[in-house]
């Protein structure tokens, strides 16, 4: 098939005037309709912006390729444009857009056309074909100038495959490309790699892993045969392959644009050799020929957030459902310590959800390990998660109970320092990420210390001792220096809390409560103010018993501070979601998408819904956070707003003093926090 069968001249516009990118789309999307290849046209722009806010499609030098898969798609076509003014199309060489192809693919069904829509992108990496169609006079001339190049390209094609195996003395390259879409960027990296290998001497056959699968796949011989491989890729691609080769890694922009600069290195023979840990699984190229340290943290911290956040938002959802059951129940105002448990239906929901997100740092320490070890570092780093999310009280008690005056030596040891007497040990998702870390390195060690063992012992290491020793070591650190430790802190700040209290400084103990909240939300911070609080409704409660009114002014501080506490766990679920939603290219889609749900968790008390937020970016997500909730808790003790329930939001909002100043400081807290992250925190990359 040609090119011509997807393009005709009924799709080509020339010279036209363009505000910028929305009006592009939509011009581009009305002219699909108009040939024929969209049946609706607001699906397929919706589409078409939503593949945009991946990461732009204009791939520089002044060409745009917008595309997207879509059930609007009736058959697959492309359209053009040119805008001789140019459009900032968000270009990776940060230059305006003036020749566009919006390419339209059905959302099922066969992919033949992306091979010749393939040929269409490497095109337009040589030279001067571009400007020949920007200079083009009629859509009749811009297809036919298409139609003559691609004829070219064919006749190369076929001489290239009939010719002579390439002299000895030229330097063999193999590589492989693959961006996220697989449509545009895959191909036209290739492209440029072999036009630029034609001029300097290079060997080179590039593999190219696109939507419809890998094409021009490298065999084992010539992965063999090769000096240096370059691997341009934007997502995975399998790397067990090129184990002992010299490696390039690079994002398919590194070999659009520096193509020379990627085959000069290759020529050179100064490039590390590809080492790969584990199986057949795949590995990640960077933007960058070598990865920095910052960079293979965050690749690490990302892949235990990416899997943790599934648990965060459904066990989220489920517990918040919970509370609501109850509030429909009537309990919102009288369920206490039990609300989200007051009927078996919610019982249920509280049950399933809260076990969901009790996985939610598990999982994080987990996939950080096995980012960093392959799948050895899972089982360590699960169990360092566990650990960091249940603290060591978790499992005291079961043998000596709370009596350890009867153990003696080593054993008295072990009960005081790592079980007992240590306040909460509980280390939550900052834990969890040191955890993650720990397991990964320390499987990585034992598989170097393990390295000279006979091949006979092969198959027990990932069975046998990674497990076992892993898992001893990660439990040691845990329970015997970071949990108790925790333990330490936790307890200094309860008493922080209690001398603040005493002296009567509500409005600096609101925002000390508030703040504390959103620094770890779960951990040892955040655990010992809400410890403090339910803590402050017991003593409200003795002293309600012993005959005060709920109006005495200590009484009332007490409540005080558990409205603090509340409303500043309350912020930063909130906060996160209204900057996702006005401040979009500060988060991934992914995090993006979350917005519905974190306003529901923040909503319903459950901070957790921004941990994924502040784990995947602590520096700049935490200090808004903080910030924000620190706010609203000070307007609430501000306002002398109070609260009798120790957990629910909104749903026990029945039991809130000043209502509707409470929801104000809510509000100013949560908007605090949207404001910083827009101005703080950076935007994410295309």
């Amino acid at each position: 098939m040609k090119i011509t069968d997807f393009l005709s001249p009924n799709g080509v516009q020339l010279q036209v005037s363009a505000a910028d990118k929305t009006a592009v789309i939509n011009i581009m999307a009305d002219m699909q309709v108009k040939v024929g290849n969209v049946s609706d046209a607001q699906k397929y722009k919706a589409d078409i912006i939503a593949r945009e806010e991946k990461g732009s499609t204009a791939v520089g030098m002044g060409i745009a390729v917008p595309h997207a898969k879509s059930e609007a798609v009736t058959k697959a076509g492309v359209v053009a444009i040119t805008v001789p003014e140019g459009v900032d199309y968000k270009s990776l060489d940060k230059q305006p857009s003036k020749l566009f192809f919006m390419i339209a693919a059905p959302a099922k069904g066969a992919d033949t056309h992306l091979e010749v829509l393939s040929k269409l992108m490497t095109m337009l990496m040589v030279p001067g074909f571009s400007q020949s169609l920007l200079d083009a006079k009629t859509p009749e001339e811009f297809v036919k100038i298409i139609d003559e190049a691609e004829a070219k390209k064919d006749a190369e094609t076929a001489a290239k495959s009939s010719a002579a195996k390439a002299p000895a003395s030229k330097i063999k390259v193999v590589g492989v490309t693959a961006c996220p879409t697989g449509i545009a960027h895959t191909y036209m990296a290739a492209e440029a790699l072999e036009q630029k290998a034609k001029t300097m001497d290079v060997d080179i056959k590039v593999e190219t892993d696109g939507s419809d699968g890998a094409k021009n796949i490298l065999t084992d011989a010539e992965i063999a045969a090769a000096d240096v491989v370059i691997v341009a890729a934007d997502r995975n691609v399998e790397m067990a392959r090129f184990n002992g080769k010299k490696v390039i890694k690079a994002s398919t922009a590194d070999a659009i644009h520096h193509s020379d600069e990627l085959l000069n290195k290759a020529k050179s023979g100064n490039v590390p050799v590809y080492n790969h840990v584990g199986g057949g699984e795949v590995s990640k190229a960077s933007s960058g020929t070598d990865e920095t340290l910052g960079r293979k943290f965050y690749k690490h911290l990302m892949n235990g957030v990416s899997h943790m956040l599934p648990f965060t938002v459904g066990g989220g959802i489920m517990v918040a459902l919970a509370f609501l059951i109850d509030t429909l129940c009537g309990y919102g105002a009288t369920g206490g310590g039990n609300f989200g448990t007051m009927v078996p239906l919610s019982a249920f929901f509280k049950y399933v959800g809260g076990l969901a997100m009790g996985l939610m740092v598990p999982v994080l320490a987990g996939y950080i390990a096995e980012s960093i070890a392959d799948r050895p570092g899972l089982a360590v780093g699960f169990t360092g998660g566990l650990l960091a999310a249940n603290g060591n009280a978790a499992i005291s008690g079961f043998v000596w109970g709370s009596d350890v005056s009867q153990l003696s030596g080593f054993q008295k040891f072990i009960a005081n320092f790592a079980f007992q007497n240590t306040g909460n040990t509980v280390s939550g998702f900052l834990g969890g990420i040191a955890a993650g870390f720990l397991a990964g390195a320390i499987v990585l060690w034992l598989k170097k210390l393990t390295a000279g063992f006979p091949k006979s012992l092969e198959g027990i290491k990932p069975i046998l001792i990674y497990p076992l020793c892993g898992i001893f070591i990660i439990g040691l650190v845990m329970c015997f220096i970071l949990n108790p430790f925790i333990g330490f802190i936790n307890t200094l700040l309860s008493a922080m809390l209690t001398a603040i209290s005493d002296a009567g400084m509500l409005v600096l103990l609101g925002l000390i409560l508030g703040a504390m909240m959103a620094i770890d939300m779960g951990g040892p911070i955040n655990k010992a103010a809400y410890v403090f609080g339910t803590g402050m409704l017991a003593t409200a409660s003795q002293l309600m018993d012993a005959g005060s009114s709920a109006s005495d002014p200590a009484v009332q501080a007490c409540y005080i501070a558990m409205a603090s506490i509340m409303i500043g766990g309350m912020v930063p679920p909130i906060g996160i979601a209204l900057a996702c939603q006005f401040f979009p290219k500060k988060f991934t889609l992914a995090e993006r998408e979350t917005k519905i749900s974190n306003i529901i968790m923040g909503f319903s008390f459950i901070t957790e819904g921004a941990i994924p937020f502040a784990a995947a970016d602590p520096a700049h997500v935490i200090p808004c956070t903080l910030v924000g909730s620190a706010v609203a808790g000070l307007l609430s003790a501000l306002f002398k707003c109070t609260l009798m329930a120790p957990h629910g939001g909104i749903f026990v909002f029945a039991t809130v003093g000043n209502p509707l100043l409470y929801i104000v400081a809510l509000l100013i807290g949560s908007v605090v926090t949207c404001a910083m992250l827009g101005f703080i925190k950076k935007d994410v990359e295309a």
